[in-house]
């Protein structure tokens, strides 16, 4: 079997065959860091890093690159109004980012560039595409001239003359055509500025992607990912300039994927649904909203609400107890227990399992039939757990294959916290004293000390045990 992946280019699933070997590069467009990310933006982080991780477990060599675009119009409007500088915002909320999407399960980038360290490769770039008359100065401004290049449109599938400008297209009367983008900006007063062949001034917003992905992962990417609102203009502003630069293809395949929407209706601050990660960690466990954002297939519309996420908390609470049942059960039963037959049919049967995952995620990265797989194996092991001779082989078969499918998902990976153990342990035994000598008050004031760190306590034949929230 091999991997098959949806290209926007070509608008058809293809194998997918890397530039070079084993080895893939994979560049996703990063946040602007002006504030905190939205939802929206959680579905394209958990995606591909999702992507990565089942590239990885399928045997490739990923180099995943993410950038951060930290000097835009936006950053120098929020910094006034902050009264901060640029750079200041850029690491505030570059922190930010790292702290919300760790809570998402979201592994950092190989590389993590910022486009203010990358400017002098984005003025010799600009200069390579000016020596070739794909762009031109006016005023210290310079432009990519769109007619200069003769595939222009073609990721977006629509001819030069159809394309409308778009929400990041600027609209100025000096450019040779509507649909010519700015590669660099002539300084305004007060904006930050570098020095260039045009004066100071600083990059445009689609030249820094096309730079930072050819630096660290080559002239031709294997993967370039991003939401759908970057289809046009700006995946097709990269895709222009370094190919109009270079000569050479800039991606083999463009992965999207699809639009979040809250109760049915497009996210904007104007409807009042405009919801950011840091506030919604505030409310639901992270590892909840990553659940949801993976029970539908990536490039399909999916509809955030509260609804369906109460429907993610009950998949993976089911899928949680399993894994949860089977650590317990495996430090209670001894070597060599309950192999058998039956023990052979069921290890046959986690295999096929596993081959029925591994099918899913390679048409497309097909994450909800990858869960669906999850559940069938769960519903199977809570029915053989109800046998009498439950085989320790097939306990520690089952678990080691919910924590290796669960490593490409980002779930059911154990925590090894020893102080964590003995500090729980320590205070179950003094809320066990406390209720025996019936002091009530100090007793509930263990337990509320153990909810509030996350800690579920549970009653059970052999006693008190616990898990984490």
């Amino acid at each position: 079997m091999s991997v098959r992946v949806f290209n926007t280019l070509t608008r058809k699933k293809e194998e997918f065959v890397p530039v070079e070997g084993k080895k893939v590069g994979i560049y996703a467009c990063g946040p602007t860091v002006y504030d905190y990310f939205h939802i929206g933006n959680a579905r394209i982080f958990i995606v591909f890093d999702v992507i990565r991780r089942y590239l990885r477990w399928r045997g490739y060599d990923v180099t995943f690159v993410q950038n951060f675009t930290d000097i835009d119009d936006k950053m120098i409007k929020r910094a006034n109004e902050l009264g901060i500088t640029v750079p200041e915002l850029a690491e505030r909320y570059i922190e930010a980012y790292f702290e919300d999407v760790e809570a998402l399960g979201v592994e950092p980038a190989d590389v993590h560039p910022k486009a203010t360290e990358h400017i002098e490769e984005m003025v010799e770039l600009i200069q390579k595409l000016e020596a070739k008359g794909m762009a031109y100065e006016v005023d210290g401004d310079v432009y990519f001239h769109t007619p200069a290049f003769d595939n222009y449109g073609e990721l977006s599938h629509q001819p030069l003359d159809e394309l409308e400008s778009g929400a990041r297209v600027d609209v100025d009367e000096r450019k040779k055509h509507p649909l010519d983008f700015v590669l660099w900006k002539k300084q305004k007063p007060g904006e930050p500025a570098w020095e260039s062949p045009w004066g100071k001034g600083r990059p445009g917003w689609h030249i820094e992607c096309s730079v930072m992905s050819s630096k660290y992962l080559g002239d031709t990417l294997d993967i370039h990912a991003g939401g759908p609102d970057l289809i046009f203009p700006h995946h097709e502003n990269e895709k222009a300039q370094s190919e109009g630069a270079t000569g050479k293809p800039f991606a083999k395949y463009w992965l999207h994927a699809g639009y979040l929407n809250i109760n049915q209706e497009k996210m904007s601050k104007s409807l009042g649904n405009f919801m950011t990660v840091r506030e919604i960690r505030k409310q639901i466990n992270p590892e909840i909203v990553r659940f949801f954002m993976l029970s539908a297939h990536y490039r399909n519309p999916i509809n955030y609400s509260p609804d369906l996420l109460e429907q993610a908390k009950s998949g993976l609470d089911r899928l949680s107890n399993v894994v949860y049942n089977l650590r317990d059960l495996l430090e209670k039963l001894p070597e060599g227990q309950g192999d058998s037959a039956d023990a052979k049919e069921r290890l046959a049967a986690l295999e096929a399992h596993r081959g029925r995952f591994v099918e899913a995620m390679d048409d497309d990265f097909n994450t909800a039939d990858g869960l669906a797989v999850l559940f069938d194996v769960a519903r199977e092991t809570n029915a053989y757990l109800k046998n009498a001779q439950v085989s320790r082989q097939v306990v520690e078969q089952t678990l080691a294959l919910f924590e290796e499918l669960g490593s490409v998902l980002g779930f059911f990976q154990k925590q090894d916290d020893e102080d964590l153990d003995a500090t729980v342990n320590e205070m179950i035994e003094k809320r066990q004293a406390a209720r025996k000598e019936k002091d009530w008050a100090t007793a509930d004031a263990i337990r509320d000390q153990l909810q509030a760190m996350g800690i579920v306590l549970e009653d059970t034949p052999q006693g008190i045990r616990w898990r984490r929230k």
